[in-house]
């Protein structure tokens, strides 16, 4: 198999030369793979990301036969009257230069329809249904409906498949006794429960020919205690390189485990001591993943001998370029993935398709193709406020040929380089660093550390060529109306973030050892997480209960740790409840969790009564209390910073506001950066001759 490898890769411009020719662009399921109408729209994203340089893109998963599909309109390859929509996206990516492979995933008891099978009737956490447990003969008719959508997608021009026999679907559930209770040669030991995975190898394999590539992603740490122990892991891996496969791609976990793998308190590239390890073990090449969204932690990875390919997939919907910048050495420019799950994942469970907080053109590009052309019309504008929607005004305008000048208070970012104080958002960081960079590069006059009161921006508009002025001026924390409000004891939420991680002490400006929040939305979780990490180190690992030294079943140890907290926290608002109602929808568990192991006292249904030297009163149940806290952290809102808009307006001026000067409720990052984009799409044709 060593040789059919290097045969294949040659064609795929994978060799081991250069750093940027071991990208892989991973599989991620957009929204866009299951029906006619958005096929151009897929294909267009592929395209770009080809374009761009990535040698390799693997597609989102598509079932074999209609049991394994994810959901029930979700896509399958089983026919042939399904090749035209599956050519229209291998056309586009070879036409750039690019090779693309098929991703075969049978979604098992994960399936979110009532026809789902497994192999035994185990019901999974995260689905409402029962699958039914797989017969002998239901098996091979499986079996044999892996390798005939594998001979459709090679008539369908893909240059391979990978299978998915990770990430707690079918394969996975086969081959892991946490979800495989068979007493019949599909179950039992190693030998059998892997028996599934070797068999859609073998007949993939059979089908498709030598000469094509078969990835297999193997779950490599399941993360669960009835999980695979290490010397099963490597057993199998051996086993499907033996049956035929080309490569193998190290997965991570189940999506049923309380363990984050690709969020952004995740530590980069926190798992390849697994994929090293796995390489020393097995003669294939192997794949790393999860979390690594830099080309430096690439580069760090294959340097050590962690692996031989790197796989990316949200990177590349923050930056389908990342893979040209990188062999340009324009690593500066590359636009990073922040791990924020917010406009990806979040919205593919939500049915939307997906696109990225700090690139909303990814699954977009064929909506806004003014994107991609300049402006016949260049126009003078002036942005005041640099958070994200400003930025992203101003950087997107300029590419389009407009003279953008931009005044911040600060040193620009906002609340973004508020919330890269967080632990565990630190990545935030690269996205402000990104966009003052590309628009120092396009040309926009930036003028920082420079307040813009109604005085100066009137002289500016008055005595300067301006078309328009946007304003980006973010937001003002609302003060509740509580009687003590102004008491020494309350601080906003800039204070408590920013000397969290001072240990308490003396000095009333550092959050003290007992602290209330108030209000309990994504910036009360914010500050929270502050206060209770402070100023202690806390090892990710041990903190989640990962074996690094693999001695137990599925890596995972059998109880948590204790978390010691910095502080006593406790987290109040008006409404009864769970608190966070509205955080992401695949990161919101990960936050309630770690609060709830440091112990953080929620509290709803509150009626603040006042605040004094005792601490917070409060009403609860119709009964009084007090809790005495050393400090009050107030995050009950925020209000939109546009005063400056009414009277501009009324001298002539042309105005916009964007992001939260525009509409600070339900205020988040992926409105702000859409925004301001969007504006600058379109703003030549709002601005009058």
């Amino acid at each position: 198999m060593k040789m059919a490898f290097e045969k294949v890769l040659q064609p795929l411009d994978l060799g081991f030369v250069t750093l940027a020719n071991r990208f892989v662009m991973g599989s991620m399921h957009t929204g866009l793979e299951d029906g006619w109408r958005t096929a151009k729209r897929l294909a267009a994203f592929y395209r770009l990301r080809a374009e761009g340089g990535v040698g390799l893109i693997i597609t989102g998963g598509v079932s074999p036969d209609f049991r394994g599909r994810l959901s029930p309109f979700a896509s399958q390859l089983s026919h042939r009257w399904a090749l035209p929509r599956h050519r229209t996206l291998t056309q586009a990516v070879h036409a750039a230069g690019g090779r693309i492979c098929l991703q075969l995933l049978h979604a098992g008891r994960y399936a979110m329809h009532p026809f789902c099978v497994a192999p035994s009737a185990l019901r999974s956490p995260i689905s409402p249904f029962t699958p039914r447990a797989m017969s002998a003969r239901q098996i091979q008719r499986c079996v044999r409906a892996f390798a005939r959508a594998a001979a459709l997608a090679r008539e369908a021009g893909y240059d391979g498949v990978e299978v998915m026999g990770s990430e707690g679907y079918l394969i996975n559930q086969f081959s892991c006794r946490h979800a495989n209770r068979r007493e019949d040669d599909w179950g039992g030991d190693i030998e059998g429960r892997m028996r599934f995975s070797l068999e859609v190898v073998r007949a993939i394999r059979e089908a498709v020919g030598e000469d094509w590539l078969l990835i297999y992603r193997q779950s490599v740490l399941d993360l669960l205690p009835e999980g695979n122990r290490w010397d099963e892991v490597v057993t199998q891996a051996r086993a499907i390189g033996q049956a035929g496969a080309n490569l193998i791609n190290c997965g991570i976990g189940w999506h049923e485990v309380c363990i984050p793998t690709i969020a952004s308190m995740t530590p980069p590239a926190a798992f390849t001591w697994v994929s090293k390890r796995l390489r020393q073990a097995v003669d294939l090449p192997v794949i790393a993943c999860n979390r690594i969204n830099r080309p430096e932690l690439a580069e760090q990875c294959l340097q050590n001998g962690e692996a031989d390919l790197v796989s990316m997939a949200r990177p590349f919907l923050a930056d389908p370029a990342l893979v040209a910048k990188t062999r340009a050495g324009r690593v500066s420019a590359i636009n990073t993935c922040i791990g924020c799950n917010q406009s990806c994942l979040d919205r593919v469970f939500q049915g939307k398709p997906a696109s990225c907080l700090v690139n909303p053109l990814a699954g977009c590009e064929t909506r806004y193709p003014e994107a991609f052309a300049k402006t016949g019309r260049p126009l003078d504008l002036v942005v005041v406020g640099l958070g994200v929607a400003g930025l992203s005004f101003a950087l997107t305008a300029a590419r389009r040929g407009h003279r953008v000048t931009a005044y911040d208070a600060g040193e620009g970012g906002g609340q973004f380089r508020l919330a890269a104080k967080v632990p565990g958002k630190a990545d935030y960081q690269y996205s402000i660093d990104y966009f003052l960079q590309q628009c120092r590069a396009q040309g926009v006059r930036l003028h920082l550390h420079q307040r813009m009161d109604a005085t100066a921006l009137r002289r500016i508009a008055d005595n300067t060529a301006c078309d328009a002025i946007v304003l980006a001026t973010g937001v003002r924390p609302r003060r509740p109306a509580i009687d003590g409000i102004d008491h020494p004891r309350v601080m906003n939420y800039e204070q408590a973030i920013l000397r969290a991680g001072e240990a308490p002490g003396d000095d009333a400006a550092v959050p003290g050892r007992r602290v209330a929040i108030i209000g309990s939305g994504g910036i009360g979780f914010d500050v929270a997480e502050a206060l209770v990490h402070g100023h202690q180190p806390h090892d990710w690992y041990d903190s989640w209960g990962i074996d690094r030294q693999y001695r137990t079943a599925g890596g995972v140890q059998p109880t948590l740790p204790v978390f010691e907290p910095a502080r006593k926290v406790f987290m109040l608002q008006r409404k009864a409840g769970k608190p966070g109602r509205h955080l992401g929808k695949t990161t919101g568990w990960v936050h309630r969790l770690q609060l709830r192991r440091a112990g953080v006292e929620w509290l709803g249904g509150v009626q603040y009564r006042r605040i004094d030297d005792a601490g917070l009163h409060i009403e609860q149940d119709g009964r009084g209390r007090c809790l005495a806290v050393d400090h009050i952290v107030v995050c009950a809102g925020q209000e939109e910073e546009n005063r400056l808009a009414d009277g501009l307006r009324a001298e002539g001026h042309v105005v916009y506001c964007i992001g939260g000067a525009r509409q600070a409720g339900e205020l988040d990052a992926e409105r702000a950066i859409r925004e301001g984009m969007e504006l600058a799409l379109c703003i030549e044709k709002r601005v009058s001759p």
